[in-house]
């Protein structure tokens, strides 16, 4: 079976310089790419109703759930900053059962409040378990060099080495160290690299220089990726949408 991903950090819902509220042109955007499989970062989701509120007119609904809406039944969210009008973090739409799903806290230090929200998916009744991980890493090589050690321990200890495996989100790895490390350690593919020959370049949106949005796999057959730029740029977040099709092979039956 066909397997559609798409992952976007949205800027809590805000432009690039967090001057207006865009929560309906993006949940419409991510509407009309129509993904299986929605990997988000920087999801509001716990609020005040003060002025100039991203949520002045959603009904205090959490930006995951209003973007999710009945698109994605499935959903999922893990909390990571949390502030004094509420908190964000990453978050998983899906069209297919969550049947579990646990956020791990990765802050490197107090100054950046860091998640992974390990997923675990059943896409059909002859398909493997699809474990799904959505990452946001820190803004400083030296606690993303931890960040990374401590997903790729979480993987080798929670994922079977044959279950199919998607890793996607932020990881802010503009030196590329991170792509190294998780391809070598995991043996993971950068779709973007398997595609093109290299990650694709998402940030900022206005004018994409650098490339910090990835997504990896493993266990799937890569069929193809694309970026998803918004025009005008500054009119959504300050991050590309990334989109991504697989083949996910069905179980083979139990040998006697």
């Amino acid at each position: 079976m066909r397997i559609s991903v798409a992952t976007y950090n949205i800027h809590r819902g805000r432009t690039q310089l967090m001057r207006r509220a865009m929560i309906d042109d993006l949940r419409d955007r991510l509407h009309g790419l129509s993904p299986d499989i929605v990997f988000l970062q920087e999801v509001q989701g716990g609020h005040s109703r003060g002025p100039g509120s991203t949520y002045a007119n959603l009904a205090l609904k959490p930006q995951h759930e209003y973007i999710a809406d009945s698109k994605w039944r499935e959903v999922a969210y893990g909390k990571n900053a949390v502030y004094r009008d509420g908190h964000h973090g990453n978050a998983l739409l899906s069209c297919f059962p969550i049947l579990r799903h646990e956020n791990e806290d990765i802050s490197a230090h107090v100054f950046e409040s860091r998640g992974l929200l390990h997923c675990v998916l059943k896409p059909g009744p002859r398909m493997p378990e699809l474990h799904c991980i959505n990452v946001h890493l820190g803004l400083f090589e030296r606690g993303r060099q931890w960040q990374i050690h401590a997903l790729v321990e979480r993987i080798r200890a929670s994922v079977p080495r044959h279950a199919p495996l998607i890793i996607a989100g932020d990881f802010n790895d503009w030196r590329h160290k991170a792509n190294r490390a998780l391809i070598e350690d995991l043996g993971v593919c950068e779709v973007f690299e398997e595609v093109t020959g290299r990650p694709a370049r998402t940030f900022p949106s206005v004018l994409p220089m650098f490339r910090l949005d990835r997504i990896y796999a493993r266990g799937l057959k890569v069929v193809d990726a694309r970026v998803h730029y918004a025009y005008p740029g500054n009119r959504m977040s300050d991050h590309a949408a990334l989109g991504a099709t697989f083949e996910l092979s069905a179980r083979r039956p139990a040998q006697d």
